[in-house]
């Protein structure tokens, strides 16, 4: 029998409207996350001395809490990173997909460099905890600001049903690690992938590359954050695991990029003595996996690396 995953469900402004006139706040893995509503922003970008990345290691002590952004969301990405995905890989009025958004930071980076998105997430409450960071005007305050079309839906990454074949310029997004942090802890959901151990998890890893390869656009990126755990003082490399999910898609790896972490929240790493027979993991890795332009171009990659495993370059 064929699982049938959720289908996405538009979650609209009025939708958000109605949700906040009966919902102060919501809460998500154990953090109360309120409602802004009328968001009083001080700043619409980063630092002045902000400058994009130029090598594969991105490291970022300031988070970054410019526009609507706000670190009170567990497992959300510094807004550093889309900025610079966006930056590189895309122009203005093209499609960005976040389709495990959480908070939308993606998207609030995508409304403010003017690039149209989608974000979709499995947790309703997120969903709204997205829209309400959606919630702010810009273009009144540059003139030749053009606003774009930001769509977010209720419903899961293994099932872009709402979303065309070959529509999207840039997948950026972040996975839950397997077993790690849980978005639906209070309501549990089967289909929380979060919430599924770790050889279940990198199967259904493989739906959520499928997915990505099947709406994006050839020639076209798809950028993920994933990181690493540790068992019984044992290293388990989820990240590789699931970055071979997405080369078996039939993606082409284009970058490893390190990303270091700082004022770690994480439950990764539980250990509390002074002195550890191992290191602590401090890094995330982001994959920049591209779309090939056509099978015979996919062809001559795989011969390539098959030339190299063989050890014959």
């Amino acid at each position: 029998m064929v699982k049938k995953y959720k289908e996405m469900k538009e979650i609209t402004q009025k939708d958000y409207l109605e949700f906040i006139k009966e919902h102060e706040s919501v809460i998500i893995e154990d953090v109360e996350i309120k409602f802004q509503k009328n968001w009083k922003i001080k700043s619409y970008g980063p630092p002045n001395d902000y400058a994009p990345e130029r090598t594969t290691v991105w490291s970022f002590p300031d988070r970054g809490n410019w526009a609507t952004h706000k670190g009170n969301y567990r497992g959300n990405w510094s807004p550093y990173i889309p900025r610079n995905l966006i930056l590189k890989y895309t122009q203005k009025g093209d499609w960005i997909l976040d389709q495990m958004m959480g908070s939308g930071t993606t998207l609030v980076e995508a409304k403010l460099l003017e690039r149209n998105a989608i974000g979709v997430d499995i947790n309703l409450e997120a969903v709204m905890v997205a829209r309400d960071r959606l919630n702010f005007s810009y273009n009144p305050l540059f003139p030749e600001y053009k606003e774009p079309i930001i769509k977010t839906y209720w419903g899961d990454a293994r099932n872009l049903d709402k979303i065309d074949d070959e529509s999207i310029d840039l997948i950026a997004t972040h996975p839950p690690y397997a077993s790690i942090i849980s978005y639906t802890k209070n309501k549990k959901q089967n289909d929380d992938l979060s919430q599924l151990p770790f050889e279940k998890y990198l199967k259904e890893m493989r739906k959520v590359a499928e997915e990505s390869f099947r709406v994006l656009k050839p020639g076209k990126i798809c950028a993920i954050l994933i990181g690493d755990t540790r068992k019984h003082k044992h290293y388990v490399p989820i990240a590789f695991r699931v970055m071979q999910a997405f080369l078996d898609a039939g993606f082409i790896l284009k970058e490893d990029i390190i990303k270091l972490q700082w004022n770690m929240k994480t439950t990764r790493e539980r250990w509390r003595a002074k002195e550890y027979e191992f290191y602590l993991i401090g890094h995330e890795h982001i994959f920049v996996f591209r779309k090939p332009e056509s099978e015979k171009e996919y062809k001559k990659y795989k011969f390539s690396v098959r030339w190299w495993e063989n050890g014959q370059i």
